[in-house]
């Protein structure tokens, strides 16, 4: 048995917040996070709006919290692994109603308002067996689902399923009800992004937050090329994508990407990643990159060609509205207006000659 269909119902305080939920960010999480410093990673997480649906309309049961009982803090106790916004909002809405309100918003969220007889009380839950088996419902509920994660929450819960829980990238696409490239890439990405964390040369406070952007641009075959990475890699071999000589070249990479505290990145705008892919593609752009301590993303887009298919497509455009224009040109050869446009024509094309002069 993986959930109990079962309703049961707790006290407020007999449920816990979940110290390991991912949503709190790595760096947090952990089975020592007390609940009050986990109350402070949630402030922020717009938990009012949730509060007054509770004093409108109480905790539905539809909405019961998935709990396992298992140890925490030295004895076991009830921890919530799926509702913890729900559980959080409650605890928010008690202190307030206790006159400790976190924020203002608290404040006015219970002014004038009459504490719910039983929405302390009885607090409806399914009892999990273990962590193991609610990872199905979590993975499409956050990952694909109605209710998703941050780009990084998300792959660093696909990376648990595969370094915890031994599944195939394949396995992870059936539980999540994803694509096996989207699981396979993900976990790279996240990978590649505890590789960056081993290096005290990256900067790695706006790393997790552009996560998406580190995903994408490992999408494109510049960064899998200037990494070495493979990213048809199977899960032993992505463990540590970048090889170990390649360190240094991660360094720069995520220098460009993220910036640090003295350089801001080469782009901010995600819709560049593309073009990024094609300066890590040109080893001239890259030996620009390289040598400059402050190089420029439009100049390293030239040394790497970048311009040439707009050029092209600028002279192909050109060309084909000289062939239309030739199918009646003919009829209006006394027009002084055409005329002029001709010799503006005839001294453009002479200095593309110079250019070509084969």
């Amino acid at each position: 048995m993986s959930i109990n269909n079962q309703i049961y119902y707790a006290q407020l305080d007999e449920l816990k917040l979940d110290p390991l939920n991912p949503r709190l960010g790595r760096s947090n999480i952990g089975p020592s996070l007390t609940q009050s410093v986990i109350m402070d990673l949630m402030q922020d997480w717009t938990l009012e709006e949730l509060a007054m649906s509770f004093l409108n309309s109480g905790f539905w049961v539809n909405e019961a919290l998935l709990v396992v009982k298992e140890k925490l803090y030295g004895k076991e106790t009830l921890v919530v692994v799926e509702g913890n916004r729900r559980l959080a909002a409650l605890l928010f809405l008690e202190d307030a109603f206790k006159r400790k309100p976190a924020s203002a918003k608290w404040a006015e969220v219970v002014k004038g308002v009459k504490v719910p007889e039983q929405l302390f009380k009885k607090i409806p839950y399914m009892l999990i067996d273990s962590r193991k088996d609610v990872d199905a419902f979590l993975g499409f509920r956050h990952v694909t689902g109605i209710k998703e994660w941050r780009p990084a929450e998300k792959a660093e819960y696909i990376a648990k399923l595969i370094d915890e829980r031994k599944l195939s990238y394949d396995e992870v696409r059936v539980k999540i009800g994803s694509k096996t490239d989207t699981v396979r890439r993900n976990y790279i990405a996240y990978r590649v992004l505890r590789q960056m964390e081993e290096s005290e040369a990256i900067s790695l406070k706006h790393v997790e937050e552009k996560f998406s952007v580190l995903y994408l641009s490992l999408r494109t075959a510049g960064a899998q090329k200037y990494l070495h990475v493979d990213i048809k890699a199977d899960p032993a071999t992505a463990r540590r994508p970048v090889p170990t000589k390649k360190l240094k070249q991660l360094e720069n990479f995520a220098l460009w990407l993220f910036g640090n505290d003295k350089r801001p990145p080469l782009f901010t705008d995600s819709r560049y990643v593309d073009e990024f892919g094609t300066i890590l593609d040109s080893p001239a752009a890259v030996d620009y990159l390289e040598r400059n301590e402050s190089p420029n993303f439009d100049a390293a887009h030239r040394f790497a060609g970048g311009d040439e298919p707009e050029i092209l497509n600028l002279i192909s455009s050109a060309a084909d509205n000289i062939e239309l224009a030739l199918s009646k040109v003919h009829l209006y050869s006394k027009s002084q207006k055409i005329r002029k446009e001709i010799m503006r024509f005839k001294a453009d094309s002479e200095q593309l000659l110079k250019v070509f002069p084969d």
